[in-house]
């Protein structure tokens, strides 16, 4: 039996194609070939430049990520279990939201700095209000009969939380975590960028002001890993977190 290649590989393997020809075609400045850019990144990391700048970038992205984290959990289950929470504070949730986060940031540099807190506080606006609005929509979606029988064993508020809401609800909240990380990534670029040139925003900022787009692609795609790396993980966490749902469930790959 012939072993089957995975798709991503197969994906993955069809864009670099596309990639080296479209970018040998064009043969405009603006878009090398991925060969020219993958040797740009090994002459980089050769030099030093992308581990240091990933390293100050890690640093910012799961600072601001965990405190998203924690804030998105406690302010969405309070929403999704507490009607007067919700209507205290949805209208605050959804309006930053869709606020655009970035415009924030000046405000960040005169209250913070052009330090690292600035850019933690870019990272939390872009990643903490789409978990708390997934994390309360979780809770609200728990069938009302788990509530109820729940209740009608005399289970405390307390033991209600945490054994029928939040383990039926830990899927959808999951969700709501990895579309959290993703603009977590985006939060921390932007942030380094346009606040603290530091990091890997550092490196394409100064690439971007000599026009050399084989170096600001070289670190995108450094960027696309770091953010593959953060959703596996939190993949990785979901399947461990919920296990014990039936494969229908889960879906499949």
């Amino acid at each position: 039996m012939r072993a089957r290649v995975p798709a991503a590989a197969v994906s993955l393997a069809t864009g670099a194609v596309a990639w080296e020809l479209i970018g040998r075609l064009a043969g405009v400045s603006f878009f090398p070939p991925l060969s020219t850019v993958a040797v740009r990144l090994a002459e980089m990391a050769a030099a030093g430049e992308i581990l240091q700048s990933v390293g100050e970038s890690l640093v910012n992205l799961l600072a601001g990520f965990a405190l998203s984290l924690v804030a998105g959990l406690l302010v969405g289950v309070a929403m999704g279990r507490y009607r007067k929470v919700e209507a205290a504070l949805g209208v605050y949730v959804y309006a930053l939201l869709t606020a655009p986060a970035l415009v924030f940031a000046p405000i960040f540099f005169s209250l913070l700095g052009d330090g690292r807190g600035s850019i933690i506080a870019v990272v939390v606006m872009y990643a903490t209000f789409v978990i708390i609005i997934n994390t309360a929509s979780a809770i609200q979606a728990v069938p009302a009969h788990l509530v109820e029988m729940a209740r009608s064993y005399g289970a405390s508020e307390r033991q209600l939380l945490v054994r029928v809401l939040l383990p039926a609800a830990t899927p959808m909240i999951m969700a709501g975590v990895r579309l959290g990380v993703g603009r977590a990534v985006t939060g921390m670029i932007n942030g380094e960028m346009f606040i603290a040139v530091v990091g890997l925003g550092h490196i394409v900022t100064e690439a971007g002001g000599r026009f050399d787009s084989a170096s600001v692609l070289a670190v995108l795609l450094v960027i696309i890993a770091v953010a593959l790396g953060a959703v596996w993980l939190v993949q990785a966490v979901d399947r461990k977190l919920t296990g014990w749902l039936p494969q229908t469930s889960r879906g499949t790959s």
